[in-house]
């Protein structure tokens, strides 16, 4: 069976946005920030070899909706998304990306992935929310956190109400973030 992993950046103080989403919507005031360490060289290396290892990536509609469905023609992801969803919607197709929306819920999504992964990973990205009920479901294997340089002080926390024993498995330092991989232990 397929490892799921979520895959998020959160601040120092565990925040995946920052505050202000009204009036700075998508990552909220200064949250862009969380996402610098895709600016360099070692980080989008990083980025890269993860997406590599993954069959099949769930992320949520907000995400979807943001970023207009990765909006690039030649399907950014290369790989079947699943988009979880309480609007159905038609399967989208983008060059080699599939986005099939699951109304089902986060379990379902995360059963559907692993089915289309194979021997590869189900990468887990793209909300707080997401995160979370993927976490409580008791289905992620890993959970690998970009931990940005920076207290945001306020915005969307990660872990609300997610409670679980980690174990420590792998960091990497790079500019911008260190990045931890956690396995997630079983409710």
């Amino acid at each position: 069976m397929a490892i799921v992993e979520v895959d998020i950046s959160v601040s120092v103080d565990g925040f995946v946005t920052g505050p202000d989403l009204h009036t700075w919507p998508g990552l909220g005031k200064g949250g862009e920030r969380l996402h610098a360490w895709l600016d360099h060289e070692e980080g989008r290396r990083l980025s890269d070899a993860t997406f590599a290892a993954s069959g099949a990536v769930v992320t949520s509609r907000r995400v979807y909706d943001d970023t207009d469905g990765w909006a690039a023609e030649d399907g950014f992801f290369r790989r079947p998304v699943l988009v979880v969803t309480h609007r159905p919607h038609p399967v989208v197709r983008k060059g080699d990306t599939t986005f099939t929306f699951v109304t089902g819920g986060v379990a379902a999504a995360l059963s559907a992935a692993a089915a289309v992964a194979g021997p590869q990973r189900v990468h887990v990205m793209g909300g707080a929310s997401i995160a979370r009920q993927a976490l409580l479901t008791g289905l992620v294997d890993h959970l690998r956190l970009h931990i940005a340089p920076v207290l945001l002080g306020a915005g969307t926390a990660l872990f609300d109400g997610a409670a679980r024993a980690l174990e420590w498995l792998e960091t990497v330092d790079t500019p911008g973030a260190t990045h931890v991989t956690y396995r997630v232990g079983r409710p």
